[in-house]
C-alpha cells in the first residue's frame, strides 16, 4: 500500500499541513518540526506524487475576505485597504478578485464561508476581527484552515489572535492588534487626570477583542492598588454589542449604579458615540461632568463634540499588510506573527474631574 501524506504527518508527530508546507517550502517550519518530517519521509520511503501535488495546489483568482460588519466603519477600513491589494493589477502577478464576506458576527456564518471559500479553491484567504471564544468554534474553524492550506489557500488573520496550540501548526499568517497595551494606556490616561470612579463599556463578552481590551483595562486598575477584580470592578461594567444603541443604554446603567461616576471608557469609537449621547440627556457635561473616550480612532472620532480621546489602531495599514500577505507579495513576519502597536490620542473628551469628585 502506497505511504500516504497522513502516515508521514503520524510518524513525525504533526498535522497533514505541517508535512505538506515542509514539503512545498511555500511557508516558514520550524527547524525542529522541519527535521522530524523529512526524517520521517526517509523511513517511510514517502514519494510526493507530483499530479496529484500539482492539482491540490491549482487554485483559483479569487481571495475571500471575512469581516464581521462591513457596514462598521472599523471593518469597512480593513476590508477596503486589503481589498485594494488583492485587485491590484499593476502588482507583481497581477490582482485577484476580491470577495468580501459578511458574517454578521455570526459563528455559523464564519465557517459557512470558509467552507464555500475552500469548494471555489480560493487562492486566499483573510479573517478579520476578533474570534469568537469556545473550544468548539475554534476546533471547527482551525479544521476549516488545515482544509485549505493543504489545498494551497493562503491564509491571514487581521486583527484576530494567533491560533492556539495544537491549530498554530496551521499555515497562517497574523497580523495582531496590541488590544490590551492599548486599553491599558487608555485606563492609564485616566487614573493620571485623577479619575478613580470608571465605568467601562465592554463588547460582547464572548469575544476575543472584547477579553483582550478589559484585561488592560483592569491591569491598570491593579497597577493604581485599585480593585481590579470582584463584585466592586463587576459593578462597573457592563457588556453589549459594538454600536450607539448599546453604548447610550450602558452608560444609563453606569450612571443609576454609580450617580457619581467621572469617567467611561467605551468598547469602540462606535459604542462612545452612544455614550456621549446619554451622558448629555442626563443633563451633564463632557468632560466637566464625565470623561468619554473610545478605541480604535475611526475617521468621525476627531470631528465629534468634543473631540474623543481613543487608541488609534492603524486599521488601513494593517489592511494593505494583511492584502500584501496574502498575495504573497511581503515575507511573512518572523514566526508568522506581526503585532501592530496601538497609540494613544488624548483629545478634549477627557480632563480632571472636578475637585472633590474624583
Amino acid at each position: 500500500m502506497a505511504v500516504t501524506l497522513a502516515d508521514v504527518a503520524a510518524r513525525a508527530g504533526v498535522s497533514s499541513a505541517t508535512v505538506s508546507r515542509v514539503l512545498n517550502g511555500n511557508y516558514p517550519v520550524a527547524g525542529s518540526t522541519r527535521e522530524r518530517v523529512q526524517r520521517a519521509v526517509e523511513d517511510l520511503d514517502y514519494v510526493v506524487n507530483g499530479q496529484a501535488r500539482g492539482l491540490a495546489a491549482a487554485t483559483s483568482d479569487l481571495v475571500g475576505v471575512l469581516v464581521n460588519d462591513v457596514a462598521d466603519p472599523f471593518f469597512g477600513l480593513i476590508a477596503s485597504a486589503v481589498q485594494a491589494e488583492i485587485s491590484d493589477p499593476s502588482a507583481p502577478g497581477g490582482g485577484k478578485l476580491a470577495v468580501v464576506c459578511n458574517t454578521g458576527g455570526s459563528p455559523e456564518a464564519e465557517l459557512t464561508y470558509l467552507t464555500l471559500l475552500e469548494r471555489q479553491r480560493a487562492a486566499g484567504v483573510v479573517i478579520t476581527g476578533g474570534a469568537v471564544e469556545g473550544a468548539e468554534h475554534s476546533a471547527a474553524v482551525a479544521a476549516r484552515l488545515a482544509r485549505l492550506a493543504e489545498s494551497g489557500t493562503r491564509i491571514v488573520l487581521c486583527g484576530r489572535p494567533p491560533l492556539e496550540q495544537p491549530a498554530m501548526e496551521i499555515p497562517v499568517t497574523t497580523v495582531a492588534f496590541d488590544n490590551r497595551g492599548g486599553a491599558r494606556r487608555l485606563t492609564e490616561h485616566l487614573l493620571s487626570l485623577g479619575h478613580r470612579r470608571i465605568g467601562y463599556v465592554a463588547g460582547p463578552a464572548d469575544r476575543t477583542t472584547t477579553r483582550h481590551r478589559l484585561e488592560g483595562h483592569r491591569a491598570a486598575l491593579a497597577d493604581h492598588a485599585l480593585p481590579s477584580t470582584g463584585p466592586a470592578v463587576d459593578r462597573l461594567t457592563v457588556h453589549g454589542p459594538y454600536d450607539r444603541s448599546s453604548g447610550y443604554d450602558a452608560a444609563l446603567e453606569l450612571l443609576r449604579r454609580e450617580p457619581a461616576l467621572t469617567a467611561v471608557i467605551a468598547a469602540n469609537d462606535t459604542v462612545a458615540l452612544g455614550v456621549c449621547a446619554a451622558v448629555r440627556d442626563q443633563g451633564l457635561s463632557i468632560p466637566d461632568d464625565v470623561s468619554v473616550a473610545g478605541f480604535d480612532d475611526l475617521p468621525f472620532s476627531v470631528d465629534t463634540a468634543p473631540a474623543l480621546t481613543t487608541v488609534r489602531i492603524p486599521l488601513q495599514e494593517a489592511g494593505a499588510r494583511a492584502g500584501r500577505l496574502v498575495m504573497g507579495r511581503q515575507a511573512p513576519p518572523p514566526g508568522g506573527l506581526a503585532t501592530i502597536r496601538t497609540e494613544l490620542m488624548v483629545r478634549a473628551s477627557t480632563a480632571r474631574p472636578r475637585a472633590g469628585s474624583a
